[in-house]
């Protein structure tokens, strides 16, 4: 009878001891990899949806980003359309001055900055009116927003 024989499965000998083989050493990554690509799928199909705001086509810039700062900024965006928003919320450009004069006293000593996001296709007119507006409310901290640096001289 051979001494050294094994049974596969059941981890005792032939003869009813327990065998003395050495555990396994080897990780079994499978679910592991399962575990990391259903994370990767939920982060892919959530990733889109926390970019809030105004959908706006910036312009390119090769302007240096700007700080953060302790509290968000206001956002200030004009769609294609001459849409005006003020964060989310729509705002007749007839009302803008009586808007930011209450951003302006609500802000009082410290000044918050200002994101101003103009649609790409955009008259450069309105977008200065809307810049004289901010400065006439005393809002100096004005920041215009693009996307990345761009390719073009």
């Amino acid at each position: 009878m051979a001494m050294g024989l094994h049974s596969q499965g059941s981890g005792r000998s032939r003869r009813g001891g327990i065998s003395r083989r050495a555990p396994m050493a080897e990780i079994n990554v499978t679910p592991f990899v399962d575990v990391m690509l259903v994370l990767l799928i939920i982060f892919m199909v959530t990733a889109p949806l926390l970019a809030t705001g105004v959908p706006v086509d910036l312009p390119d810039s090769r302007a240096k980003p700007l700080d953060q700062q302790e509290r968000p900024p206001i956002q200030i965006s004009l769609d294609a359309e001459g849409k005006l928003f003020i964060d989310d919320r729509e705002v007749p450009m007839a009302s803008l001055p009586d808007e930011l004069a209450a951003i302006a006293e609500a802000q009082g000593s410290d000044p918050q900055a200002i994101y101003l996001r103009g649609d790409r296709a955009l008259d450069y007119g309105l977008v200065m009116r809307v810049m004289g507006e901010l400065n006439a409310a005393g809002l100096n901290r004005v920041a215009l927003v693009t996307t990345g640096s761009a390719s073009e001289p």
